[in-house]
């Protein structure tokens, strides 16, 4: 079968070993470093007729970042970012899911990290839905969004000798997300 006969209707979960929810920011003003959390669950039920009925939850464990450098992810896990012995989890919960144009989807709900909720919007393109070679029903999407880190009190930074700051106040948020259905 393929996304012409399956629909979005019904009960998913993300699979954490074909998703990723990951960042980028600048570094030293003039390389890009890359991160992703590693423990990521969440929960999705979907009406197509009555999308304000449908809700999204995610929480990724925010001692799971993991950027390749294990000193860097040390200092991401402190007080100086995500003070993850105080604040273990980063929350999003949805209070509105809007099609904007056919595959197309804008996410909206607030966003928690650390102490701080802020709403945010995420934009979302639907790559598909199928059903995989075990006979589960799959549906792909993927977005991205930048937001202040500052915002979500993620002060911490680093003065350079000729100017500028060892990272990036912008941070872009990336989403690649897999879907399984649980109500087949």
């Amino acid at each position: 079968m393929t996304d012409n006969e399956l629909d979005l209707n019904g009960h998913w979960t993300i699979d954490p070993g074909h998703s990723r929810i990951g960042f980028s920011a600048r570094h030293a003003m003039i390389s890009t470093v890359r991160g992703s959390f590693n423990d990521v669950t969440g929960d999705v039920r979907v009406d197509v007729d009555d999308l304000d009925g449908s809700t999204a939850q995610v929480t990724l464990k925010a001692a799971s970042v993991d950027t390749r450098n294990g000193q860097r992810d040390d200092h991401l896990r402190s007080p100086d970012f995500f003070d993850v012995e105080r604040f273990p989890d980063i929350t999003f919960v949805s209070t509105n899911i809007e099609e904007i144009r056919e595959r197309a989807y804008i996410v909206s709900g607030d966003l928690t990290i650390r102490d701080v909720t802020k709403q945010i919007t995420i934009p979302l393109e639907l790559g598909g839905v199928m059903v995989d070679s075990f006979g589960a029903v799959r549906a792909g999407f993927e977005g991205s969004r930048r937001v202040n880190r500052r915002d979500y009190g993620l002060e911490w930074n680093m003065p350079l000798d000729k100017g500028g700051v060892l990272v990036s106040d912008k941070i872009d948020l990336e989403f690649e997300i897999s879907l399984v259905k649980q109500d087949q």
